[in-house]
């Protein structure tokens, strides 16, 4: 069995996706920086027979998060699917003139040198397993620059590119990397962003390896 494990697990789109990808038959890991809540989520999918773990690491603590993705593919199996979406800080969401040095550099440890580190960690596994699938998930201004949220502008410009470029890198050792722009609320009353239809279009990236980047709003909806 292999497995699918989520950085940034929490229990709207992360608990949703956990239930989607178990019913194709993954075992589940779950990471995130906060220890009650991941058990809380672990313990709800192990009552609908989900194999789940949960494992403590804050993502701009690289060491710590490359020991919760090793831990996981020891005790359940090799690492087949990764999702990155951990929700950006409050500090990332500020002003582009009230976003200073430490905000920045603080933003791309989250999300260019989180992912970064997350995918080396799980990319040889992947390739020796033969497949593998990575998963980023971002809101809009990974796409179009948003002054009012500089810090997530300027990291997930990098994410996206940094991504984007693995796309290409890795798809000759028939391991996917796919993006998911989510441009409204997630859980706000718009079907569209119900945790449960987002999901979905993450089994979908995942199963039917299409484009890099799809588009919630724009994209076979």
């Amino acid at each position: 069995m292999t497995v699918f494990t989520i950085i940034g697990a929490g229990p709207g789109l992360g608990a949703a996706a956990a239930r989607r990808f178990a019913r194709e038959g993954f075992s589940v890991a779950l990471v995130s920086r906060s220890p009650g809540k991941l058990d809380a989520l672990r313990d709800e999918l192990a009552a609908l027979g989900v194999q789940a773990r949960s494992y403590a690491a804050d993502v701009q603590d690289r060491d710590a998060l490359g020991a919760a993705l090793r831990s996981a593919a020891a005790d359940l199996g090799p690492i087949e699917v990764l999702q990155y979406s951990p929700v950006p800080r409050p500090q990332f969401l500020r002003p582009v003139l009230d976003t200073g040095v430490d905000d920045l550099a603080a933003a791309t440890e989250f999300s260019i040198l989180g992912p970064v580190t997350a995918v080396q960690t799980v990319l040889p596994g992947m390739r020796e397993l033969g497949r593998g699938t990575v998963l980023f998930v971002n809101g809009s201004s990974a796409a179009t620059p948003n002054g009012n949220v500089a810090g997530t502008s300027v990291a997930f410009a990098g994410e996206s590119a940094y991504a984007r470029m693995l796309h290409e890198a890795v798809a000759p050792s028939n391991v996917h990397v796919g993006q998911l722009i989510i441009p409204g609320a997630i859980g706000g009353g718009d079907p569209l962003y119900a945790p449960e239809a987002l999901a979905e279009r993450l089994w979908a990236i995942h199963s039917r390896r299409g484009a890099f980047r799809t588009t919630v709003g724009t994209d076979e909806d």
